[in-house]
């Protein structure tokens, strides 16, 4: 009898000796081919527990170390609009949410905003807002002429969602360079779960690629840990990635919000989505990843562990004090009342304190794929 559970014993660390070593093999494979397939990405997100994360986190850091250094990216974020006319499920500023603060900054403030941002050093500005119907194409492409003209030494992001590819080349002639479109989850089925029915997964990816045929330098994204989300939907969303090629992969976890339809779910966890960044750095080497709001959200070392496991971006708020606490797309989001020097010198100790260095270049080194 106790000669059967020894080979019980025996048989079972075999197993789980070829199960590590099988997803050894894959990581090993991921950073050769810069790809897996859909059952070899489920497979090492499913057994990622026989990984050395420390070990996964240290090969991030060494590829991202031979392309930009110990440098962390700066750029200042200016959430100019909490009005939304979609109705995500997951988002504290859909437009059902009646509870909801709304603000709108004016195109002087926005300018305001960006001349305080350019004091403290920045260069470059994020404008993300909702999709507000009263800051049309126009009105979006007034403002970011103003800023060019302005502060022509910056690169100027934009994340305010889905529109016409005319409506892009409008905004990307006015001087805006880059854009910013979570995609959010890249599976059919889950996507619908989580939006309204007009809202389309397809029109979405139609939007991204539009972008990249455009010229901009393009943002996706996805959240991890989202409602129904499953291993399937994550190998979709790193498919989908590869695919894509952006230049910067926005993820962090999902964090409910308790005036939506998720408010009871679970978040995101962070030990999957530094997981999950390590992997994003491995796949595509050159790519720009943020240590979001959310991970810092979630934990108070969320954003220095994330820059641990290959993150190479901080976007610090740049948003009148006042309104910082209104743009609440999830509950107890971080820096929702510094002031915006205040902001930046907390994030640089923060970075200096893990060995890394806050930078504010453009970033124009990063070539367009």
């Amino acid at each position: 009898m106790i000669r059967d559970l020894d080979l019980g014993k025996k048989g079972k660390k075999m197993h789980e000796d070829v199960q590590r070593a099988d997803v050894y093999s894959l990581v090993d494979k991921l950073d050769r081919n810069k790809e897996l397939t859909k059952d070899e990405f489920i497979f090492l997100i499913d057994n990622r527990n026989y990984l050395n994360l420390e070990e996964l986190y240290q090969r991030a850091r060494d590829i991202r170390h031979k392309i930009y250094g110990h440098d962390v990216y700066l750029r200042g974020l200016i959430e100019f609009t909490s009005y939304c006319h979609n109705d995500c499920y997951y988002c504290g500023i859909r437009k059902s949410n009646s509870n909801a603060e709304r603000y709108r900054l004016t195109k002087e403030q926005i300018l305001s905003a960006c001349e305080a941002g350019y004091a403290l050093g920045y260069r470059t500005f994020v404008l993300q807002g909702g999709e507000d119907p009263y800051y049309n194409a126009e009105k979006i492409a007034d403002v970011v002429r103003d800023i060019r003209k302005r502060f022509p030494d910056c690169a100027i992001t934009l994340s305010v969602g889905e529109t016409t590819k005319d409506n892009y080349k409008m905004w990307y002639d006015a001087g805006a360079e880059r854009y910013l479109l979570r995609h959010e989850t890249a599976n059919e089925e889950h996507y619908r779960r989580l939006h309204p029915e007009y809202q389309k997964l397809s029109n979405r990816m139609e939007c991204l690629y539009n972008l990249r045929d455009i010229g901009y330098q393009v943002g996706a994204g996805f959240m991890i840990g989202s409602p129904y989300q499953t291993t399937e939907c994550l190998a979709d969303d790193l498919i989908f990635i590869k695919d894509l090629q952006p230049h910067m992969v926005g993820i962090g976890p999902f964090i409910p919000h308790h005036d939506t339809p998720f408010a009871d779910k679970e978040s995101g966890t962070l030990e999957l989505t530094l997981f999950l960044l390590a992997i994003l750095r491995i796949m595509l080497p050159e790519v720009l990843l943020p240590a979001t709001t959310a991970l810092g959200t979630i934990s108070p070392d969320g954003r220095e562990k994330g820059i641990l496991a290959g993150a190479n971006v901080v976007m610090p708020n740049l948003s009148p004090q006042d309104v910082r606490g209104k743009y609440l797309l999830y509950d107890n989001k971080i820096c929702t009342g510094d002031e915006a020097a205040e902001c930046r010198g907390c994030i640089d100790r923060r970075i200096e304190a893990i060995g890394y260095k806050p930078v504010i270049s453009r970033g124009d080194h990063i070539s367009k794929r």
